[in-house]
């Protein structure tokens, strides 16, 4: 069962429908049922799959969704709507017996907040239920935490710098547009960065810490590090880590739309009256600004995500960079979405085959790195997003 029907909740559906070997049976469900009959309906007549069902639920109200997971019987659910919802999708999934997978952690509503501590304090109950909670399938976090743990396994004994770099290199035309949900897109970057180092974490004014890197196919890019979820499990699961950062690039006309979007007060996410009633500034703005799902036709150019790692193996030394790009273009012409709804879609789908298949069920609350990577990597690239390496390089960080 799915739940969310935006870009991401798009690449999922044709994803899953195009193996219907493991997704036998697959429900489409979000608080607009027609948005999912449009989604059911193109991937469907892409895939020829012949169990696809669709339904309206408030992703918020917790009976709601029991009611609706204990009439389609499904194995898992599958969330990619907000993640303001984990935390009742998650007792949702416990009280109807079923195992649990998103993209995205916890935040609440009322404070742009991003920490695991919320649904790492599901273990117990999970663990006592017999049910897998899976955190954080996308790409950031998601793929990039299974590079890390590839790394780990495979060519490090220990690894003490992690640099996670992601850039979007496409061109969607828009004068200013998100490429995922506006409003937690502009959460997420305008709040303080924070970066590991030597067991604290150390707070960054916003775009304080930027730098030049070069990605490949891409070339050179202004990149900034902010704060990003998966450095708060990673750090906790390779203790060995020195240095963890999350870099993201920038065009400057994108940061001096944002300057103006924070400086007349439209970001603010606390409510303010108009015409006698409440409104939050940075809801409206999500309303006028362009439907992210909407930007795939015409983008041009890629995404490069991945992780540039340095540690030790045999007591030397060594450098190491994995990365993916991910065509915009060839994204869209698969599934009608872009690039980056198409590189969170992909992983959310290759770990809910990994559930399906028992290569990632144990009982309780875990992080994706907390898996064996080889059989999510194995078939990465199958799925649409090949993957890269390159050892003892200049990783620039």
């Amino acid at each position: 069962m799915i739940i969310g029907a935006g870009g991401v909740g798009r690449v999922v559906a044709y994803k899953c429908a195009q193996h219907p070997e493991v997704f036998s049976h697959i429900m489409l469900a979000s608080r607009t049922k027609s948005k999912c009959d449009a989604i059911a309906k193109d991937a469907v007549a892409a895939s020829g799959h012949q169990n696809f069902t669709t339904a309206k639920v408030d992703a918020e109200n917790v009976p709601e969704l029991v009611a609706l997971i204990k009439s389609f019987g499904p194995d898992m659910v599958l969330h990619v709507a907000l993640p303001y919802q984990d935390l009742t999708i998650m007792d949702a999934c416990l009280e109807a017996g079923v195992h649990y997978l998103d993209t995205a952690n916890y935040e609440p509503k009322d404070e742009a907040k991003f920490e695991y501590s919320w649904q790492w304090a599901y273990q117990d109950r999970f663990k006592d239920a017999g049910l897998t909670a899976v955190l954080g399938c996308g790409f950031d976090p998601g793929v990039t935490s299974i590079f890390t743990a590839h790394a780990a396994k495979h060519h490090f004994d220990e690894i003490h710098y992690l640099d996670i770099v992601d850039c979007n290199g496409g061109d969607h035309g828009k004068a200013f547009a998100t490429n995922f949900n506006p409003e937690i897109n502009i959460r997420e970057i305008t709040q303080k960065g924070r970066y590991w180092e030597n067991g604290q974490w150390i707070e960054t004014e916003p775009f304080e810490i930027k730098k030049e890197l070069n990605y490949p196919n891409i070339g050179a890019r202004n990149s900034y590090v902010l704060y990003h979820e998966e450095l708060e499990s990673l750090v906790k699961n390779y203790p060995s880590i020195k240095r963890a950062r999350f870099w993201m690039t920038f065009g400057d006309e994108y940061l001096t739309h944002l300057r103006v979007i924070e400086n007349i007060g439209m970001s603010r996410i606390d409510p303010v009256m108009y015409n006698g009633q409440e409104i939050i500034p940075l809801k409206f703005l999500k309303e006028v600004l362009p439907d992210p799902g909407s930007l795939g036709d015409n983008y041009v150019g890629e995404t490069s995500i991945g992780c540039r790692i340095r540690g030790i193996k045999d007591g030397k030394e060594r450098t190491y960079y994995i990365w993916n790009n991910c065509s915009h273009a060839a994204a869209f012409k698969e599934t009608g979405a872009q690039g980056v709804s198409y590189t969170t879609g992909v992983p959310a789908m290759l770990g809910a085959e990994m559930m399906m298949t028992k290569q990632w069920l144990k009982p309780g609350v875990f992080n994706v790195e907390e898996f064996n990577p080889d059989p999510f990597l194995a078939k990465m690239g199958e799925y649409g997003l090949e993957w890269q390496e390159a050892f003892d390089v200049d990783l620039e960080v």
